[in-house]
């Protein structure tokens, strides 16, 4: 079982401590507030209460033998930073740190951090795609370039086959699963419709109507598709 720590107890990092230990990860929590610790303590592996920017409590805990720790102190820039070198000089095998600007992503990538993230950021940019698009129900990005986005299949894409929209020969964009509402004669002999998810659909994949088709490609193909 790969082990995790998560470090700072805020709502970013408390989020991601509960998701890991409802999955059954086993997961070291910390922070430097008592009652932060407290109210997750019964809920992960271990819980202490402790300041990660402190390099000789920090090594105290085992930190080599995490595989993947999660700094989750950002607002505090300093201690982020701090910590991600502490972590890396311990030889942590993945680091994962939270930022609040890019000056301090930067920052945090160039002292040690495998992968930085920006929860507020992507949020927003989550709610105004959404916003700004009606039809996309979800979309994230996944990489300076590329997303991946839900989009409701537009009234133009019905009954046509994938192979038909030439997706990939054009805008360099692939479907890569289609969910769909499929009718289900319940045990009452009621019928009722149950959400499926076809990975990988084939080229001759016909598109329904209500089909939320998930795709992945360069932002700016993703926005020929939505314009198609």
């Amino acid at each position: 079982m790969r082990q995790f720590a998560v470090i700072g107890l805020g709502q970013f990092g408390s989020s991601v401590a509960l998701s890991l230990a409802e999955k059954g990860c086993d997961v070291l929590a910390i922070d430097s507030d008592q009652d932060r610790v407290n109210e997750i303590s019964d809920q992960v592996s271990q819980s202490v209460t402790v300041d990660a920017a402190d390099e000789k409590a920090l090594k105290s805990l085992g930190m080599k033998d995490i595989d993947v720790a999660i700094v989750s102190t950002g607002e505090d820039i300093e201690a982020s930073i701090s910590i991600v070198l502490i972590l890396r000089e311990i030889g942590v095998k993945e680091i994962i740190a939270k930022a609040v600007t890019p000056i301090h992503g930067t920052i945090l990538k160039k002292v040690g951090a495998d992968r930085v993230v920006f929860p507020e950021r992507d949020m927003g940019v989550r709610i105004a795609e959404s916003l700004a698009s009606p039809n996309v129900m979800d979309y994230s990005e996944i990489s300076e370039t590329h997303s991946i986005v839900e989009l409701v299949a537009p009234k133009k894409f019905w009954t046509k086959k994938i192979s038909e929209l030439k997706f990939e020969e054009n805008t360099m964009v692939s479907i890569v699963a289609i969910k769909r509402k499929v009718p289900v004669i319940t045990q009452e002999g009621e019928t009722e419709f149950r959400e499926e998810i076809n990975i990988k659909p084939s080229p001759d994949e016909k598109i329904n109507r209500s089909d939320i088709l998930i795709m992945i490609g360069s932002f700016e193909g993703i926005q020929k598709v939505r314009g198609i």
